[in-house]
């Protein structure tokens, strides 16, 4: 039987990798695409030797890797760069993807991918699953765990998808603006329905 393969997503804040852990603890394989574009641009990598030529030798760290906040914060800023960098690193983010799926053996895995909603259609992903939060509670978070001004985090809000395309693009949602036990409940009975699905 083919894998499922299911794509998490959701805004910044939203509880994505909550969401993944709980499903993690049920055995689910998770392939984090944010991992995977660390890997992408690891010392020695021809991404990495694009980025610098592109951004200057300033955007990397003091043992030669990738800047990743200033980099954040540059892009954020400039949305040519953005598109450039975009453009470079996603398709060696999907081929990387790709590679990790041919090895799942469990009936499904989930991809978590931040900005999922806003590409182009993604072939690895069968379904969409979202994590919906309200954006007052989304900015909380960020505050909370990045320490981030009020501006820089409603700049990163204002480059992802709204929530009403986030909600229209969704199989399945998971709400998360409640207490811990409730979101994992609802994972719980997400992964009972996949599998439910998956066997009749």
């Amino acid at each position: 039987m083919p894998v499922l393969v299911i794509g998490l997503t959701g805004g910044v804040g939203s509880g994505k990798s909550t969401v993944a852990a709980f499903f993690a603890r049920l055995n689910v394989p998770v392939i984090d695409s944010d991992q995977l574009s660390r890997e992408a641009v690891l010392p020695g990598t021809v991404a990495l030797e694009n980025i610098v030529a592109y951004f200057g030798s300033g955007i990397l760290l003091s043992d030669g890797t990738l800047d990743r906040t200033q980099l954040r914060q540059t892009i954020i800023q400039h949305q040519p760069s953005r598109i450039w960098l975009e453009n470079l690193l996603h398709p060696i983010i999907r081929q990387l993807m790709a590679e990790k799926i041919t090895t799942v053996t469990a009936p499904y895995c989930i991809v978590q991918i931040p900005l999922l909603v806003d590409r182009a259609p993604n072939p690895l992903i069968q379904k969409i699953l979202l994590v919906d939060t309200e954006p007052a509670e989304q900015l909380r978070r960020v505050q909370n765990r990045d320490q981030l001004d009020c501006a820089s985090i409603q700049a990163m809000m204002n480059l992802q998808p709204s929530r009403a395309a986030l909600l229209a693009a969704a199989d399945d949602v998971i709400v998360n603006n409640s207490s811990l036990e409730d979101l994992e409940k609802q994972v719980f009975h997400l992964h009972d329905q996949y599998l439910s699905n998956l066997y009749t």
